[in-house]
């Protein structure tokens, strides 16, 4: 099995909200690392697509909840792919947040695509990125769109 922790850490103070756990937005915060970490151990570093001047954008980020995590522990995300459009380069994420014990904290869904950061349109990658991205490791329910 490939494995899919991409961002393992400790939660520190600037992390926590009023509750004294942690905070919403750091959630999504782990999440973009990890997908960042992904992406360059696959082959694709943020210069690549610096050099191509296209980025990632989101349309949709959804966080399930299962347990509370506070300060100095320590968190792992796992990160697999859940689908990926091959015609318009659209792509769905599933991130997996997990406490040191192993137990599921939360569940961060993403849906985005890419950005022409010149045009400010939606772009396609370029089809040899297409290869990169079969590495990345993929859900149970894997969706992809060739046609």
């Amino acid at each position: 099995m490939q494995n899919k922790t991409f961002y393992e850490g400790q939660v520190l103070w600037s992390q926590i909200d009023a509750n004294r756990h942690l905070r919403h937005s750091a959630y999504a915060d782990f999440c973009a690392q990890a997908r960042s970490n992904m992406l360059n151990k696959m082959g694709l570093s943020l210069d690549d697509f610096a050099k191509q001047k296209i980025g990632p954008i989101l349309f949709r980020e959804e966080l399930i909840y299962f347990r509370e995590v506070k300060l100095d522990e320590f968190i792992k995300v796992d990160v697999q792919l859940t689908k990926l459009n091959k015609i318009n380069g659209r792509f769905s994420f599933q991130h997996i947040v997990y406490k040191e014990n192993q137990v599921k904290a939360a569940e961060v869904n993403v849906d985005g695509a890419w950005l022409n950061l010149v045009d400010r349109k939606l772009t396609d990658i370029p089809s040899d990125w297409y290869e990169i991205l079969e590495k990345i490791p993929k859900s149970e329910n894997y969706a992809e769109i060739n046609a």
